[in-house]
């Protein structure tokens, strides 16, 4: 009963067997690869792969890509089944107006942070923060409704936007500081404080919703980058869109969860 998850981005492909389609089931392998590279997958780190007998992953970089991963799966007899964003699913209700266009990885990461919460303490309000090419910052009542959410640019895209639109800078990355004195240090506060502030102020609107102090939950390739510039108590979660599949999995496949935090922290 292995199943092998997916984490398609907009950049890499992230990718983790394990030894069943459970919350809390061992690892028994992982890796990840860029996208421009993804048929090194199968000639390298999956040329030895134990063959899973489920695939279940969640897709951000478009169709083309999806069926690039298809193509290079054709070797399995399991083809990948891909999370839509629906009503309901795993313990998570959908508050969006359209719920099916909710990004999937949106989705499957605030599944993946109320089973890390439930695993650990009775329900409580969950702030879920992706920091990645975009940063997005989602609401979470404490009894498992997502309330709506936020997306703005992330670090990147920021600095270019910036320097593309206003002419003198084209300068390097700076560092944070909370008096910048030079111009680069000036766009890369000003964008930590951005994504800071957009928490902050999500966490304090959760907060007054339910009357409860919420959980902070936070995970992306540069939420390490957020970390000292947090104003709000957050945990750093490599793993959060796994841990989702994996409980999705576990209701799809009929695994039971084991309600135990992940191992892939």
């Amino acid at each position: 009963m292995t199943l092998l998850a997916l984490d398609v981005g907009n950049t890499r492909l992230k990718w983790a067997l394990y030894e069943q389609p459970g919350v809390g089931a061992p690892m028994l392998a992982h890796g990840v690869q860029f996208l421009d590279n993804i048929e090194k997958l199968i000639e390298g780190d999956w040329a030895t792969l134990q063959p899973p007998q489920h695939v279940l992953g969640c897709v951000v970089a478009g169709d083309a890509v999806k069926r690039r991963v298809e193509e290079h799966m054709e070797c399995w007899d399991a083809m990948p089944q891909w999370v839509v964003s629906s009503s309901q699913e795993a313990g998570l209700s959908n508050g969006y107006d359209h719920p099916a266009r909710l990004g999937s990885d949106r989705w499957v990461a605030m599944i993946g942070a109320r089973q890390r919460l439930l695993a650990r303490e009775p329900s409580r309000p969950c702030v879920v923060v992706m920091v990645g090419t975009a940063v997005t910052v989602e609401a979470i009542d404490g009894q498992g409704r997502f309330l709506g959410g936020c997306i703005l640019p992330g670090h990147g895209i920021m600095l270019r936007a910036l320097e593309s639109g206003t002419a003198g800078l084209h300068v390097p990355t700076g560092l944070v500081r909370d008096f910048p004195t030079n111009t680069s240090d000036a766009l890369t506060s000003g964008g930590t404080f951005a994504i800071a502030g957009a928490v902050q102020r999500m966490w304090d609107k959760l907060r007054q919703h339910t009357g409860q102090q919420p959980a902070c939950i936070m995970t992306g390739g540069a939420a390490w980058k957020m970390a000292p510039s947090m104003t709000v108590p957050f945990e750093l979660v490599e793993s959060l869109i796994f841990d989702g599949l994996l409980a999705i999995a576990a209701q799809r496949f009929g695994v039971p969860s084991q309600r135990v935090a992940s191992s892939t922290q």
